[in-house]
């Protein structure tokens, strides 16, 4: 099997562990998904590691999204040319991002606005500095947790445009909301959900404006995204993939390249296994039967979980024994591998050594 690690007595469990030839092949297909590699601004959110935006920057894809000024800070630190802030800062995070911005000097540092306010902020904040920050408008298309609808979003362009202290480079439009198994659904979705954007754009050009750069989607809307030409798509899940996605979106051909590699612990009687993959080790927000999938033991009927451990009914006359090596494809890889300060690579089903996920952590040094 792909996944068996002929060394993992060495490895003490739970671990996070990568493929870096499976990652690897993911990056070049998901440059074969667009007709330009500049439409590419993958989030990095999924795998937080400066070793894998290596290989991203070594494959001449040059713009970035990120949620945290950790995740920037890396990104800033291998001079990756161009970044997107989803996130609207303010208080000490607008001061942390200013100091980014003049520590990384080699990186085009952008930001997220939703409202006068805070631009008019950011910019008082920006001019201090002597500096002028790019800010896209953030917009709510149906996620309904932060930005302006369309509709409302021509006069805060307008206003954006005349404010010293940040320059307005476009529109921002995550659709997150939208991850339907269907796709003839999901396109559907995704067409409904991005027309008053295009609109909007449309407007903003007519009104004498520059044509405004649209960033749009994410992984379940990517290969839909991807088909209009003038847009730019953020996936970020393609990095590694996982279950969830792996069922849900087959038309996306990923390779699941990072696993949790467990051990069994104890058999408290005839019938369960004890595992040890607890909420700390395995992104733990869905129900109990979808946190994580037994690559080599899919029949285990989890019963119960806490921080430490998993508690599964493999039946009677089961063959496990403590210390049966299990691999563990996550359901949701983003969270699970923020609880990892390290992945360990396995190459040729040999340990070979590690990535370290510098992005999980809150604060780098700035």
């Amino acid at each position: 099997m792909w996944y068996t690690i002929k060394d993992v007595d060495q490895l003490d469990t739970p671990a996070l562990v990568v493929y870096p030839d499976r990652v690897k092949y993911n990056i070049d297909l998901v440059k074969t998904m667009v007709d330009d590699v500049a439409r590419l601004r993958p989030h990095v959110k999924t795998h937080k590691s400066p070793d894998i935006t290596r290989l991203m920057l070594h494959a001449c894809i040059g713009k970035f999204k990120c949620a945290t000024i950790a995740e920037a800070e890396m990104l800033g630190m291998y001079k990756a040319p161009d970044v997107l802030l989803a996130y609207q800062p303010n208080a000490p995070k607008l001061a942390r991002f200013i100091r980014l911005i003049k520590t990384y000097p080699d990186t085009a540092f952008s930001c997220l606005v939703d409202n006068v306010g805070t631009a008019n902020t950011i910019a008082e904040a920006a001019l201090s500095e002597d500096l002028v920050i790019p800010v896209f408008i953030d917009l709510n298309i149906g996620m309904n947790r932060t930005g302006i609808i369309p509709a409302d979003a021509l006069e805060l362009y307008q206003a954006c445009a005349e404010i010293a202290g940040i320059t307005i480079k476009g529109l921002h439009a995550y659709d997150g909301h939208i991850h339907d198994a269907d796709y003839g659904v999901r396109r559907q979705r995704s067409d409904e959900s991005i027309e008053p954007v295009l609109e909007l754009a449309s407007a903003i050009y007519d009104e004498g404006y520059p044509a405004p750069v649209v960033i749009a989607g994410g992984s379940p809307t990517f290969p839909i995204i991807a088909q209009r030409e003038t847009i730019e798509c953020s996936p970020g899940t393609f990095a590694y993939w996982d279950r969830g996605y792996e069922l849900a979106f087959e038309e996306q051909p990923f390779q699941t390249a990072a696993l949790i590699v467990a051990r069994v612990i104890s058999l408290p009687n005839e019938t369960k296994v004890c595992i040890d993959v607890g909420h700390k080790s395995v992104s733990a927000e869905n129900e109990l039967s979808k946190r994580i999938y037994f690559l080599n033991a899919p029949e285990l009927l989890f019963k119960g979980q806490s921080e430490e451990h998993l508690v599964a009914d493999a039946g009677p006359n089961h063959h496990y024994k403590i210390g049966d090596i299990l691999y563990g494809l996550p359901y949701h890889i983003c969270p699970t591998v923020a609880l990892y300060e390290r992945a360990i690579t396995v190459e040729n089903q040999q340990i070979t050594g590690e990535w370290l996920n510098v992005a999980r952590d809150r604060k780098i040094t700035i």
